[in-house]
Order: structure tokens, then C-alpha cells, then sequence
């Protein structure tokens, strides 16, 4: 017990604003997963289905596992970028600033050595959102937070706005005591996703969730959906934003979680006009660069045509006109479309 405590010590003193310790039977959670891959919600991620049972038996990923340390840190910036200018592009706030991963890899590291420090050598892996790993259940039963009804964990403290990531250890942790279930009779974040993505509380449908649709999908996003997306860019806060639990979600204390780039303020004309030396320059450090500049010209080209029509969204529409890729050339033109519509409906 003294080991697990100073374990949470250690994780404050390096910035994180949770630690909790979870057993690795995650038996509850297998049939649930199954559930959903064989519904197809998973769309085209694969990797969903790709690693067997490894996912929710943290033992067989990582032999040896005897207990998972999840630590939590608040991302949520200086207000939230969901705007009602349709000028303007919305970017999803995890992804306004630095990219993550690297942080709270780095820091999930300087953590293990810290243990092994007073310890000695253990077996452990460092972990964030980058293997088979269930990351919301290990956080679950670590203690800090529950499933909310949008699927993502939710904190009484925090809201949702943090990312986890996870220590696999050799060590036989004692586990904290899950949370219980905080939603209620409450339904806002259901209610609020534009395109109906929630099946059921609990249950996403992730190919119509318009962050699987401008992150993940490949391909072109589905005609009928693309009117639904706004001027959504890059992911969707809206399940969050509206969550009575995040009213009074803490800010981070990340300096490299803050807007980069003006990406909080920017015009879907102003990103439209980068090139991909520029596109590759600005995001470089970003979670957003990992899309490619081909999967970001094809969002904003929908943005663009779901904005208020005007001769500078139709002129800049016209120089892609003739994009290399034929994915954009194919999104340009249904924006096109959507525009002359507008014009001649006005």
C-alpha cells in the first residue's frame, strides 16, 4: 500500500492530475467489445479487431501484467473552439495544441524510472492510445471516472476533457475502487451529435461520428453526412461540450496543449489556401498532421461546402478544381455543387 501511494505522489509531482491503479480482469467488457466489432461500428478500424482477446486481457499483451497504473491529465484550453461562425474552421480542442502522445509517453516513463528507482528492475510497458488496450475500462476500474452515456470517461472532477494513458507493471498493486455512474436520466450529449451517431447510451456508431469520419476514414465521407458536419475539420467536441459535467471541467496546466498556429481563430479560407510544405510545416509537432494533407483539403472542402455561399469560397474551390488527388477533386466538386445551389437559392 505504501508503494501505491507514493506511486500517486510521484505521478502529481510529474504533472498529472490523476493516478489510479487497476486489477486486469476485464472479463465484463469482452462480450461488449464483440457486440460492437461484429455490428461493424468499428467501420474501417481494423485494428479494433485485429488483436484477439489481447485487448481486454492486459496479461496476454503483456505477459507478466499483474496490475495497470492509469494516470489522467487535463487538456481542455482556454475556451472551447466550437463556434457559430461557419467561417471559421472548428478543430476538435485535444488537437489545438501539441500532439499527446509524446508528452504523456515521455512523462509515463519518467514515472516507471521513478519506481524503479526505489525499487529496482520490474517488467512494465508504457502506454497511450497507441495498442490493444482498453483504455476507458482500465480507467474504470482504476478509480477514476465512469463510461459516460457518450462512451467517453467521465470524471466528476474533470469532466472529460484529459487524455489517459496507461503503465503496464509486474507488480502486484492492489487496485482502487471503481466510480459509479453519474449520468442519470441525462441525455444532452445523445441529443446533441449531428449526425446520430449514438445507437443507444453507452453505444457509438463510429462510422457516423464525425470524428471517425475526418480522422479516420480514408476515403470519401459519405454524401449524406456531409451536410451534418458543419464546419468540422477535424473531429467533434459537440458530445462534450454539451455535458453538464464539463461546466466546470479545470483548464489545463500544459503549456503545450495550448492553441498553436491561431488553429482556435482560423477560416476554413485561410487553411484551404495552405499548401502541403505549409501544411507540413504548421503541423508538424500535431496530432492533426497524421491525417495527411489529402484528408485535410477533402474536410475543409466540405466545410467549405456547407458555408454561406460567397464568390471567395467559390474562387478557391475553383483553383482545386483540378487537385492531383482525386479524392479532393471529388469533394471539391460536391462543394461546388452546394454552393451554386446557395447562390441561386439567395
Amino acid at each position: 500500500m505504501a508503494l501505491k501511494e507514493s506511486i500517486k505522489s510521484w505521478g502529481h509531482e510529474l504533472g498529472f492530475d490523476a493516478i489510479g491503479i487497476a486489477g486486469t480482469d476485464l472479463a465484463s467488457t469482452e462480450q461488449g467489445l464483440a457486440d460492437w466489432l461484429a455490428a461493424g461500428y468499428h467501420g474501417e478500424m481494423d485494428y479494433m479487431a485485429a488483436h484477439g482477446t489481447k485487448r481486454t486481457r492486459p496479461a496476454e499483451l503483456v505477459p507478466g501484467t499483474q496490475a495497470v497504473i492509469v494516470a489522467r491529465i487535463n487538456y481542455r484550453p482556454e475556451g472551447a473552439n466550437v463556434t457559430a461562425d461557419a467561417n471559421r474552421a472548428e478543430i476538435s480542442s485535444y488537437a489545438l495544441g501539441r500532439d499527446y502522445h509524446k508528452l504523456l509517453r515521455g512523462r509515463l516513463q519518467k514515472l516507471a524510472d521513478r519506481i524503479t528507482a526505489e525499487i529496482g528492475e520490474f517488467d512494465h510497458r508504457v502506454f497511450t492510445d497507441s495498442a490493444p488496450v482498453m483504455e476507458v475500462a482500465l480507467a474504470e476500474n482504476a478509480g477514476l471516472g465512469w463510461r459516460g452515456k457518450h462512451t467517453l470517461l467521465l470524471s466528476r472532477e474533470a469532466g472529460s476533457w484529459f487524455f489517459i494513458g496507461e503503465i503496464f507493471v509486474s507488480l502486484p498493486l492492489p487496485p482502487d475502487t471503481p466510480t459509479t455512474d453519474h449520468c442519470g436520466t441525462c441525455r444532452a450529449c445523445l441529443d446533441a451529435c449531428p449526425t446520430d451517431a449514438f445507437t443507444a447510451p453507452y453505444q457509438l456508431d463510429a462510422r457516423r461520428c464525425i470524428s471517425y469520419l475526418t480522422i479516420e476514414l480514408k476515403g470519401a465521407i459519405p454524401e449524406t453526412l456531409r451536410p451534418l458536419l458543419s464546419n468540422r475539420i477535424y473531429g467533434c467536441d459537440d458530445c462534450q461540450s454539451v455535458c453538464p459535467w464539463n461546466r466546470t471541467a479545470p483548464l489545463t496546466r500544459e503549456a503545450d496543449f495550448a492553441p498553436r498556429h491561431g488553429l482556435d481563430a482560423a477560416t476554413l479560407l485561410e487553411l484551404f489556401a495552405w499548401d502541403e510544405a505549409t501544411f507540413n510545416e504548421k503541423l508538424t509537432g500535431s496530432a492533426i498532421r497524421r491525417i495527411g494533407y489529402e484528408r485535410w483539403l477533402r474536410n475543409i472542402a466540405v466545410a467549405l461546402g456547407n458555408a454561406p455561399s460567397s464568390t471567395g469560397i467559390i474562387a478557391a474551390l475553383e483553383a482545386r478544381r483540378d487537385q492531383a488527388s482525386a479524392l479532393v477533386r471529388e469533394h471539391v466538386a460536391w462543394a461546388l455543387g452546394q454552393q451554386h445551389k446557395l447562390d441561386m437559392g439567395s
